[in-house]
């Protein structure tokens, strides 16, 4: 596994906080986070590759392809702001360059899987084929976690592309019903074992703390240590 994609269910569900947990669990890999469409920041702004490496530590590569003021989908802000949209062969192009001399190449999507780049309906589904790179699924710990996650997984699957695993991007301290039952049954929506489940207010953590306690909040396929209950998923 050179480049990982790492997508979700949905916008505001942890991916840039899973995305920094990953790079911080392979602190002793060189690791490049790649952001292709970086939406709703003015220049200068701080971006969600800058968040990446400021949790995970120095050995991260931050890039980011296109930046867009609105808080938009990709196409949409790219359309309003004038600006030249992504196209899925430019992220493809970028994240082999980056794995030329990094060991692991993150790409962290905007939004859900297919949420639109371009005007011809181009998705981040698109770039992952082009790469043939897995995609991670972050998904949210709640009630209505299961039916979009069964989405995300039957259009992975629609177009060939491999899903390693689901992370629970911000795991409440005190989970609910829901989300305790949702840990056991969120592997038989995905088709996929459960990787890991970031707890809620990662990244509000000291960066030191954050790298120190990533490990255990992943799998072992993510450089963690976290052994239960990431089970594969039932029949």
């Amino acid at each position: 596994m050179t480049v990982l994609v790492v997508s979700g269910t949905g916008t505001e569900i942890g991916k840039t906080i899973v995305t920094a947990a990953v790079a911080a669990a392979f602190r002793d890999r060189r690791v490049a986070v790649l952001k292709p469409a970086q939406t709703g920041l003015d220049p200068g702004m701080p971006g969600d590759v800058a968040e990446v490496a400021r949790l995970a530590g120095s050995h991260v590569t931050a890039v980011e392809l296109a930046r867009y003021p609105e808080p938009l989908a990709p196409e949409t802000a790219a359309r309003r702001s004038g600006l030249a949209p992504v196209r899925p062969y430019e992220v493809a192009e970028a994240a082999q360059k980056l794995a030329t001399d990094h060991d692991l190449v993150l790409v962290e999507g905007a939004g859900g899987l297919l949420v639109r780049f371009d005007a011809e309906g181009s998705t981040l589904a698109d770039a992952a084929r082009l790469m043939g790179a897995p995609v991670l699924v972050v998904v949210p710990a709640g009630l209505g976690t299961l039916n979009v996650t069964a989405l995300t997984a039957e259009a992975l699957r629609a177009r060939g592309l491999t899903c390693p695993g689901v992370v629970v991007g911000s795991m409440p301290a005190e989970p609910d019903l829901a989300a305790r039952c949702n840990v056991e049954d969120l592997p038989v929506s995905a088709g996929a074992p459960l990787l890991g489940c970031v707890p809620a207010g990662a990244g509000a953590l000291p960066p030191a703390e954050f790298r120190t306690r990533a490990p255990s909040w992943l799998a072992p396929e993510l450089g963690g240590h976290r052994r239960e209950p990431t089970g594969s998923a039932r029949g």
